[in-house]
């Protein structure tokens, strides 16, 4: 028996527990270059599926340790920016200084760091670049010294903004859908994020209603074990009994929903897919034999599916929601 996570579940009954979490962060959005990818990878791949003006509004589910990738946006054109977290991870020094380093990658038109998955250098430019996005008169109007000073003083909690000013709200924790006015978002963006959400269901039925009309969200999630397992799907071989002494008292872990699942939310909640790509992982897995009761009816496809990138949009008025 892998005997690590059941220790950990166990732990979380110490006082003081969620503070460690706090403490220890969630690794990777305390990264500038990580923030910068993560940033591209999703606006890229909504280029290609038809978006042709920044958003003005953007609202992220997860940041993590900073609001980089929420930043990095704001560095590109976004204006309003919303940042959804469950524990306060991100601290205002920490963000100033990411901005200042992300400042410097745009200035720069820096490639993006690592290829990752799913690989978009194919719209990219010789520089690994998205200057048909980002063209010099974009980055110009973005950059521009007296709108960077407003985005600083946004971060540093300064005066609030005056209409079609820049502004950063951070929610933590953020409990239901009144958090953002309805109708009122362009773009809802998480990385990695929505394998942890409790409550799948309701999450999806807020970002309906936030989005506005025609607007869009893009999600890049993890269906992987998070080291609660030796094998990378493992944590489907667990009973619910067991998957409890797991998660302990931990306010998020995994929600070991399937890809399946998600698609179907976001069908039944009125989104339109307009992409839909997976990541599969038949080595080193779990096989069909060693399933718990509640998982014995996973599909193929979702035993094998490892991580998914979905981008989907709220139909306008008279539309109808369909798959890609």
């Amino acid at each position: 028996m892998y005997v690590k996570p059941f220790v950990i579940g166990a732990l979380t009954y110490l006082p003081g527990f969620e503070k460690l979490i706090a403490a220890r962060g969630t690794g990777g959005t305390d990264s500038a270059r990580y923030c910068y990818g993560v940033w591209l990878k999703h606006l890229v791949m909504l280029w290609e599926g038809g978006m042709r003006s920044m958003p003005r509004t953007l609202a992220e589910l997860g940041p993590g340790d900073t609001l980089g990738v929420g930043l990095a946006a704001m560095l590109s054109g976004v204006d309003e920016y919303y940042a959804l977290d469950v524990i306060e991870y991100a601290h205002r020094e920490t963000n100033l200084r990411i901005l200042d380093e992300l400042l410097a990658l745009f200035r720069q038109r820096a490639p993006r760091p690592h290829k990752g998955w799913p690989d978009y250098d194919a719209h990219l430019d010789g520089g690994l670049f998205p200057s048909h996005i980002l063209s010099p008169a974009v980055l110009e109007a973005a950059l521009a010294p007296a709108r960077i000073e407003r985005i600083r003083n946004a971060l540093a909690g300064g005066n609030p903004p005056s209409a079609g000013d820049v502004s950063i709200s951070y929610k933590v924790p953020w409990s239901n859908e009144r958090v953002i006015e309805k109708n009122s978002v362009d773009l809802i963006l998480s990385h990695a994020v929505l394998q942890s959400v409790t409550d799948l269901s309701g999450t999806y039925a807020a970002l309906y209603k936030w989005l506005k009309p025609g607007g869009s969200m893009s999600h890049q999630i993890d269906y992987t074990s998070f080291r609660t397992a030796q094998s990378w799907n493992g944590h489907w071989a667990y009973s619910d009994a067991v998957w409890r002494r797991i998660v302990g008292r931990r306010s998020f872990l995994i929600n070991r929903e399937p890809h399946s699942e998600h698609v179907r939310l976001m069908l039944e909640h009125g989104f339109a897919i307009t992409r839909e790509m997976k990541d599969y992982g038949h080595i080193g897995g779990i096989d069909r034999s060693q399933l718990a009761a509640r998982w014995a009816m996973l599909s193929d496809d979702d035993l094998s599916c490892r991580g998914a990138f979905v981008q989907a949009r709220k139909p306008l008025s008279g539309e109808t929601s369909a798959g890609p």
